[in-house]
């Protein structure tokens, strides 16, 4: 059984790696918008992180900011601010767009287990696909401006703005998007792998009388 579990969980790493390089690579992962992009890549990210847990949600998120990274030197497509930023300083490029894709897969492996003890497995997968995007977003912001926040480019992007009004303002309708998308979409999927028996099963936590 222990072969069989370390079996199907390296078949769905590398299901779930093979669905996300696509997206990466292809026009189904990144809608472009302004210096933003509206990404789908979340997902993949989100179904690593219910199927196999923080350690799995962190590798997957990997695999995505390294195809992130990547773009900033026109792999797989053209980040205007990747480019940007890569000029800057590739090392802080670098950290800006890897390190909040791994910390988005480590927390979701534990957003799904808790929501999952307390909601159930469908209800669950909704809420993980809803953070996945959520948190992909605050930590991308909040690194963007931690490292480049001083640099003539950000301030002259900020104009003077608030920090928090400059994050919600600038992503804008972009997260919004993201946010719902990844919702319904890994809600779908993750009930598909509900009714396959792929995910843990938990117990509802019952309120005490």
């Amino acid at each position: 059984m222990n072969t069989q579990s370390k079996t199907m969980r390296l078949t769905l790493m590398g299901l779930l790696t093979a669905v996300l390089l696509l997206m990466a690579y292809t026009p189904l992962g990144y809608l472009n918008v302004g210096p933003l992009a509206i990404t789908f890549n979340v997902v993949p990210v989100a179904l690593a992180a219910i199927t196999l847990g923080p350690v799995g949600g962190a590798a997957m998120g990997a695999v995505f900011g390294l195809t992130s990274f990547l773009q900033c030197i026109g792999v797989g497509g053209t980040s205007a601010m990747g480019a940007i930023l890569f000029d800057i300083s590739p090392i802080l490029a670098f950290i800006q767009r890897f390190i909040p894709r791994v910390l988005d897969g480590f927390l979701l492996g534990y957003i799904f287990r808790l929501s999952g003890k307390v909601a159930g497995e469908k209800a669950a997968c909704m809420i993980t696909g809803f953070c996945s995007a959520f948190f992909n977003t605050v930590l991308f912001m909040s690194f963007l401006v931690l490292l480049f926040g001083h640099t003539p480019y950000m301030q002259e992007l900020m104009g003077g703005k608030n920090i928090i009004v400059f994050i919600c303002t600038f992503v804008g309708i972009n997260a919004v998007f993201e946010m719902i998308a990844s919702t319904l979409l890994t809600g779908a999927i993750g009930l598909a792998l509900h009714k396959a028996h792929v995910l843990p099963a938990f117990r509802k936590t019952k309120a005490a009388a």
